[in-house]
């Protein structure tokens, strides 16, 4: 076995390196969505913000859009593929329960000699998988890490369901993590209340598939009013914990990137927490929707892109969704 060890040596600390997307070309607005739900355009926008959304065609596969959001990652990192020692991506739209998804990601962008993991968490599964990542860096364990959230969410709602179907949208972002000389990466604040499994769940499981006949496509369902109470109490209160954790106040974040369930719980989340002006607020599913993993590293990387924040900068990230569950982190923006 000489040879095929390597000795894990822990580094001071880990931090975001580069950061990618991938959107999908079609963009579907509310018009085309409202009809099948006996809405409209101006229903849809004061329900939940969103104008439009994402929906990935045919050949753009969850394997392929997480994909190509990694090799953007990797590209803005300067990033070997080769020096990859471990992929993570967090998804709840992969339609295979096997094989995973990750290993087939990590062999398109070339890390084919690395740990490939999926990890369930719903639209919390980024953040969690950020966590991990910073521990399996900081400990030596790897020395590259891949964190990609990627979804296609259109292949789990009903079009014709009202709570659901204005809501989701399709995409992946993607963030490389690696060793730094100080911890860019805080502490994460995490935790699920399994009291209410039912709030965001599918309305079918396996076993009806087995036994119905004409056996039931499992869409997603949501209690709407349940889900947005949880959310608005939530999210505050795990970001000011992850804010305390990581020794940071509000006025000296340059971001705060919320998942993007809904504008309503962005815009109550940010009062609640008394962002002063010079906080960028991410508001991504305006037009892109809810896309439960991907919406937060999709969020992170517009707000850079369009230069609402900075590299340098420090960012509350929060997921939060199915489980019920949330995890939240302060990180140095790459």
């Amino acid at each position: 076995m000489t040879g095929l060890l390597r000795a894990s040596v822990p580094v001071a600390g880990a931090r975001i390196l580069g950061v990618g997307a991938y959107r999908p070309t079609r963009v579907v607005g509310n018009a085309e969505v409202a009809p099948a739900i006996d809405s409209s355009d101006e229903w849809i926008r004061r329900r939940s913000g969103i104008a439009a959304r994402r929906f990935a065609g045919p050949d753009e596969t969850l394997v392929s859009m997480a994909s190509a959001a990694a090799v953007k990652a990797l590209a803005h990192a300067g990033v070997a593929p080769d020096a990859v020692d471990t992929v993570l991506l967090a998804t709840m739209s992969h339609l295979e329960q096997s094989p995973p998804a990750a290993p087939r990601v990590a062999h398109l962008i070339g890390a084919t000699g690395a740990g490939a993991v999926d990890l369930g968490a719903a639209c919390a599964g980024f953040c969690h998988a950020l966590a991990l990542a910073d521990g399996l860096v900081r400990s030596g364990h790897s020395r590259h890490v891949v964190v990609v959230g990627a979804e296609r969410m259109s292949d789990l709602i009903d079009p014709a369901d009202r709570g659901t179907a204005f809501l989701f949208g399709d995409g992946a972002g993607a963030v490389v993590v690696g060793p730094a000389e100080a911890p860019g990466i805080g502490p994460v604040v995490w935790g699920a209340d399994g009291s209410r499994p039912g709030a965001i769940a599918h309305a079918h499981g396996w076993r009806a598939l087995r036994s119905a006949d004409p056996p039931p496509w499992p869409t997603l369902r949501m209690e709407g009013q349940t889900v947005f109470r949880w959310a608005v109490e939530t999210v505050p209160r795990v970001g000011r914990e992850a804010l305390a954790a990581a020794g940071v106040s509000a006025g000296e974040l340059s971001a705060f990137v919320p998942h993007q369930a809904n504008l309503r719980i962005v815009d109550a989340a940010a009062t609640a927490l008394r962002l002063p002006p010079s906080v960028a607020v991410a508001r991504d599913v305006v037009d892109t929707g809810n896309t439960s993993a991907a919406s937060v590293p999709l969020a992170m990387e517009r707000l850079l892109s369009e230069g609402a924040a900075g590299p340098g900068g420090l960012a509350l990230l929060v997921g939060f969704g199915a489980g019920l569950s949330f995890a939240a982190q302060v990180v140095t923006l790459p």
